[in-house]
């Protein structure tokens, strides 16, 4: 085998792993380009939502019920 050849076959298989490399870690190869920058862009930035909040009636509601479920709970623990 001519050394010629051998040294050119390793150099294609050089620039085929190293296009691979960088393909599979998203840098480009060459140096030019436009550089993009990782991250969501800014208009798809999530709408803060609404919280509902309880009423007084639905918070006595839920403290009633809760401290029936704790008073139950005391009740099997025992």
């Amino acid at each position: 085998m001519d050394l010629d050849k051998l040294v050119a076959e390793l150099k294609e298989e050089a620039d085929r792993l190293g296009r691979a490399i960088a393909a599979l870690v998203g840098y480009p190869l060459s140096g030019g380009g436009k550089k993009t920058r990782a991250g969501r862009p800014k208009a798809a930035t999530p709408k803060r939502r609404k919280r509902g909040g309880l009423t007084p009636e639905g918070r006595r509601r839920l403290s009633i019920a809760m401290k029936k479920r704790w008073a139950e709970r005391r009740k099997k623990a025992l």
